[in-house]
């Protein structure tokens, strides 16, 4: 099936995605793509506006701040997999990244899709929610902190 019309914004950067957002149409936000374009092939998802928030490197890579692991939303599958903080402090995130679809599907689909989307193939939502994982949402409203139980609410 085709996707509705829809325009397309790259952002420059998290302000710029925000006042994209802030324009008064439907939009959603383009990470990997692997979880929002098929739904908008089938039409489950039909934005007026596609922001693709690909090139914001400040949204990829992962943190170690002692008490807690912090990763970007742009972080991809293969990215995670990979990293000595999630394997040595959450083996179970790198394990269930590691079957995420194939690897092309690892190397583009990110964690903030898989999760903004509720994408089940992925499996990360019920491992963040067995980590009691906080989820961190920037949007025209601000910043809020939302646990993994609530998001998935």
């Amino acid at each position: 099936m085709i996707p509705s019309a829809f325009d397309y914004k790259v952002a420059q950067s998290v302000d710029h995605a925000i006042d994209l957002l802030s324009g008064g149409v439907h939009a959603k936000l383009l990470a990997g793509g692997h979880s929002l374009l098929p739904a908008m092939r089938l039409r489950f998802a039909s934005p007026d506006l596609l922001i693709d928030i690909g090139r914001i490197s400040d949204l990829r890579g992962m943190c170690d701040e002692g008490d807690r692991l912090i990763i970007g939303s742009m972080t991809s599958y293969a990215d995670i997999v990979r990293n000595p903080l999630i394997n040595e402090h959450c083996m179970v995130l790198a394990q269930t990244a590691a079957l995420v679809g194939d690897r092309q599907v690892r190397h583009r689909g990110t964690i903030g899709g898989s999760l903004a989307n509720a994408d089940a193939n992925a499996d990360l939502g019920s491992v963040l929610l067995a980590l009691d994982a906080v989820l961190v949402a920037n949007g025209p409203s601000g910043v809020r902190k939302i646990a993994a139980a609530d998001f998935f609410r």
